[in-house]
């Protein structure tokens, strides 16, 4: 067989069993009470240490990890790293946060944030909203996913979209089966394959001249292009951007609902704590995987038919066996498919609890919940398809970077919600409609740039706004989502004290201060094994749902 037939034949002998793992996850671990929203949505909450861990990480170290960052640093250069200092910083906040949430919900049986804005503000109204942004920012996140499997395709040499409905149809397929249990099963065998990916990068670099040459070469190639903030190192013009970027990606990125799945599928606070402590392991290999993009460079990589989102495996096709690109097109197939999987079921237990049950069957069984939620799911799924129809960033992250604006509108009532209960719920409202209306119009009036700087489309054309646009005379650009929150934050003070001063009627918490630090050991709750597995059940804050 040729190199390109031994590729093909290795990604799809590969993805095929990964797909028959998540075929079997159906029954893996399953109860006899299978079909709930606490078992399809998040596991049962009954994952243990290395489950939970390979779950988070494959949930949030995904396609964009390893396609679409190389991909900006590829074309633009060191602004691309700003996904290292925002993966970073988001490690402390999770560990500070996570196990509040994790206990919260616990406590009172909630699968989505949207759930605990409205026991904690006292407003269905306000969880609802969440609700609808949180489904909102998913679909570009998923169309990441996306994205990047398509390029896969693409450097395989499988053309046209069919290979990527397929694809897509499959992994809905299972995950209406399965629920978060094929995706957790699925991390497992995508962090074995990421080794490999790293070990032969490192291999295949140092045989190549190692990452001096690279670099040299990356300068000498972003001293050249006529792009005028592209370099091996920030132009000052870039500073803003990459720090706010940084900031608001770390603080999106806990905010969007299937990071919030993966921690509720925890068993126990402790092991929620563990995994927050341990995720800076994995930016070792997000930074690895960004000097990807530095490497292709060196190597005169270049991207199939223009399209900057077959860098990644288009090295991997030039400079590995073929047998290993074959393995390598088939851990970003699966690092793209789990996370669009975990996003899809988050987005789906968001719309059944917080718009289906709340708004239309407020006495809907158990069972119709958890089929509503499958239903869901494929909904979603073909709204990232949209989404990749509508817009067409020329870099793949800032489908990411879009999808941050919306659900950082959500902090105020989610984040900090879980710090205090002082927000009144009709500021929140207005807070989040004001954010999402300026994150709105600030991207509708950025255009899309080509590398050399020429105007592509004049609208949405990416996240950060030129400073120019508000009358000052600079190339710096800030990023819309921090700029969004904080006038979405100050909406919701003002209109705090002010409706304070104004005696409106006060908001109804349902939560207390206990609830925050619960465990499920807590005698007042219902224990899991008794969840999982049936017998005596107790009295707990389960039995409300």
């Amino acid at each position: 067989m040729s190199d390109r037939q031994v590729e093909l034949w290795v990604f799809v002998a590969l993805l095929g069993v990964v797909l028959g793992l998540a075929f079997y996850a159906a029954r893996w671990r399953r109860p006899a009470t299978f079909h709930t929203l606490e078992e399809w949505g998040v596991g049962g909450r009954a994952f243990g240490n290395w489950v939970t861990w390979f779950l988070i990480g494959g949930s949030s170290y995904t396609a964009y990890t390893f396609v679409a960052v190389p991909s900006l640093v590829y074309g633009a250069g060191a602004i691309g790293f700003f996904a290292l200092p925002f993966a970073l910083i988001t490690a402390p906040l999770m560990f500070l946060v996570s196990p509040r949430g994790w206990s919260v919900s616990h406590a009172h049986g909630f699968v989505t944030s949207a759930e605990f804005a409205r026991a904690r503000f006292g407003s269905r109204t306000v969880g609802a909203i969440v609700a609808v942004t949180g489904i909102l920012a998913t679909m570009p996140y998923i169309a990441v996913q996306l994205i990047a499997l398509q390029g896969v395709f693409k450097v395989i040499g499988i053309a046209g979209e069919w290979p990527l409905l397929v694809a897509l149809g499959l992994v809905s397929f299972t995950t209406f089966r399965s629920g978060l249990r094929a995706p957790a099963l699925l991390s497992i065998a995508k962090d074995v394959l990421l080794v490999w990916i790293v070990i032969s990068v490192i291999l295949v670099v140092a045989m190549s001249g190692g990452w001096g040459s690279a670099f040299r070469a990356a300068d000498a190639r972003f001293t050249a292009d006529a792009s005028p903030v592209s370099g091996l190192t920030l132009h000052p013009a870039g500073y803003l951007s990459y720090l706010t970027l940084a900031i608001g990606s770390a603080l999106s990125i806990f905010a969007y609902p299937h990071a919030l799945t993966a921690v509720l599928a925890a068993r126990d606070r402790a092991t929620v704590k563990r995994n927050a402590g341990a995720l800076p392991v994995y930016t070792a290999a997000l930074g690895l995987m960004g000097m990807l993009g530095i490497f292709a460079i060196a190597e005169g990589v270049i991207p199939v038919g223009g399209d900057l989102n077959t860098v990644t495996p288009q090295v991997f096709h030039e400079l590995f066996p073929a047998w290993s690109a074959g393995i390598a097109y088939a851990t970003l197939a699966v690092s793209a498919l789990i996370p669009a999987a975990v996003m899809s079921i988050s987005a789906a237990n968001l719309f059944t609890r917080s718009l289906w049950v709340d708004f239309f069957r407020p006495r809907a069984s158990a069972r119709e919940e958890a089929r509503v939620a499958q239903w869901a799911s494929l909904v979603v799924k073909l709204g990232a398809v949209g989404v990749i129809v509508l817009l067409d960033p020329t870099f793949s992250v800032e489908f990411q970077l879009i999808g941050g604006v919306i659900i950082l509108q959500t902090l105020p009532a989610v984040f900090l919600g879980l710090m205090t209960g002082w927000f009144h719920r009709w500021a929140l409202v207005a807070g989040t409609v004001v954010g999402l209306a300026v994150g709105l119009v600030m991207l509708y009036q950025i255009p899309q740039l080509s590398l050399t700087g020429s105007v592509i489309k004049p609208h949405f054309g990416g996240s950060t706004y030129p400073l120019a646009f508000l009358g000052i005379p600079s190339r710096a650009g800030v990023y819309v989502g921090l700029v969004a929150l904080l006038v979405n934050l100050v909406v919701v003070v003002v209109g705090t004290v002010v409706l304070r001063l104004l005696r409106a009627p006060a908001n109804v918490d349902v939560t207390s201060p206990g609830d925050y630090h619960a465990d499920a050991d807590d005698p007042s709750l219902d224990r899991l094994d008794f969840l999982l597995d049936g017998g005596e059940r107790k009295t707990g804050a389960h039995a409300l749902r």
